[in-house]
């Protein structure tokens, strides 16, 4: 990782520590230390500091999301399936962070109600991930009503059904949604 930009680093060690710990967990010592970064670095690069780099986190977690979710959909035959795909990927994400791991973008709207611009940023997201969903499912042969009623659904399903996994630590709550759903 000491080949990655400065940047980068910062990004990526913010994403990983907001996911396992929430924004609040979080200390900018913390995040300097791990990504091997002087903290002015930190303040050329994320001017407002932490919350300039949770949202650049949250940008970065999505835009990875968005690559899941094209994976998952590209080579699917009907939104069953893509569905089917893109839980199973998630799940063996959920398994390869330990099983306790959040999303860094969701973790940021834990901050609370008096922070608009880390809600907002949480709602783009999800509506980014959701319009994807919606393309694709139209690509596969839904109606555009379809495809975003299917794509809010599966939306929903995934947050809670990463949340039930967390509490049962267990990433099969995960692989039941698509049978759950559809």
């Amino acid at each position: 990782m000491t080949d990655t930009p400065t940047k980068d680093r910062l990004i990526m060690t913010a994403a990983r520590l907001f996911r396992q710990k929430g924004y609040h967990g979080v200390g900018v010592a913390e995040i300097l230390a791990l990504s091997k970064t002087p903290k002015g670095s930190l303040y050329h690069h994320f001017p407002n500091g932490k919350p300039d780099l949770a949202v650049a986190a949250a940008d970065w977690a999505s835009a990875g999301l968005l690559r899941i979710i094209d994976d998952a959909f590209g080579p699917a035959t009907d939104f069953t399936d893509g569905a089917t795909t893109l839980c199973y990927k998630l799940a063996k994400f959920f398994d390869i962070s330990g099983g306790w791991d959040g999303c860094p973008v969701s973790s940021i709207l834990l901050d609370g109600p008096e922070n608009d611009l880390f809600r907002d940023k949480v709602a783009a997201c999800i509506e980014d991930w959701t319009a994807r969903v919606v393309q694709h499912g139209t690509r596969l042969g839904l109606t555009p009503g379809q495809a975003a009623a299917q794509a809010e659904l599966l939306m929903l399903g995934i947050q809670g059904a990463w949340v039930m996994a967390r509490a049962r630590r267990s990433s099969d709550e995960l692989r039941k949604l698509p049978a759950r759903l559809y």
